[in-house]
């Protein structure tokens, strides 16, 4: 055939071509929560991923001289590298810029996985839903393909295993719960002070001595309990907060604080209105 017949070639021919081709089928991004350190706590639809051959393991890091904190729970579990495993750098800074430039780098890198057919799961401490960084990534990856297949598999909290850890409730009956970084601020903690049962404080660290000292003006340092790294080899929990000022502390660390004095307002009970013969019935018991 000559060059000549080849520009005759029909469009609409080439088309039916390209279209009778099998697209080949795209794979599926898993948030995979691994608990907050104590392997035991991984989940059972978990572990059944993390079994997975064929699939690719990505894991955070803060810095490329780090290793992963995330990697390090499924290592612990007694789980082994599969053939295909990457570091996805998720550094950390305020640097609004330079959050968007890694988070769409890891994007980029997890689309390009996925449009290979493969599955690519991402190890996620604690909850993959609660203050994590596969949310950033759901995000982006989103933005870039809009019909990406996303599956997010739920595990356990750093603050519930702190809680059952130290035997202390989280909530009981009508307590209310705020859950928050604090670095929002000493005024916006105090703020919930007066409007929560209890509060669960996430990444202290900046701030700690400052807490240590609002909480002792507020009369709550008996009510107050740290723990770090909750269910690590290394964890580390204290009773005495105030014993922890001038110290250091990591990044994965919290307080949990009961404010067992706090003034409530009347609450509304039932999800309908009485009616007249039920009054009467209450008034008369």
């Amino acid at each position: 055939m000559t060059e000549g017949k080849l520009n005759t070639v029909r469009p609409e021919l080439v088309e039916g071509l390209r279209q009778a081709q099998p697209e080949r089928a795209r794979g599926t991004l898993h948030g995979v929560s691994l608990g907050p350190g104590d392997p035991g706590l991984i989940t059972r639809r978990a572990w059944a991923l993390l079994e997975r051959r064929d699939a690719v393991w990505t894991y955070p890091v803060r810095s490329l001289r780090k290793e992963s904190y995330a990697l390090d729970i499924a290592l612990r579990a007694g789980l082994a590298l599969p053939p295909q495993h990457q570091a996805l750098l998720f550094p950390m800074t305020h640097d609004v810029e330079k959050l968007a430039r890694h988070w769409l780098k890891a994007a980029e890198t997890v689309r390009d996985l996925l449009a290979t057919g493969q599955d690519v799961l991402f190890l996620v401490e604690g909850d993959a839903s609660t203050y994590a960084s596969f949310c950033y990534l759901a995000c982006v990856l989103r933005e870039l393909d809009a019909d990406a297949r996303i599956d997010i598999v739920p595990g356990v909290t750093s603050f519930n295993a702190a809680c059952a850890r130290l035997q202390m409730p989280l909530s009981e009956q009508d307590d209310t719960i705020a859950i928050v970084p604090a670095a929002y601020g000493i005024a916006a903690v105090e703020k919930m002070l007066d409007d929560f049962d209890t509060l669960v404080l996430m990444k202290v660290k900046p701030l700690l001595d400052d807490l240590i000292d609002l909480l002792a003006r507020r009369g709550l340092l008996a009510h107050s309990r740290f723990i770090e790294k909750a269910g690590s080899p290394v964890e580390r929990i204290v009773h005495d907060v105030a014993g922890l000022k001038g110290t250091k502390v990591n990044y994965l660390s919290l307080l949990l604080v009961k404010n067992p004095n706090r003034e409530r307002g009347e609450m509304i009970r039932g999800c309908r209105k009485k009616t007249s013969t039920e009054m009467e019935e209450e008034a008369q018991e």
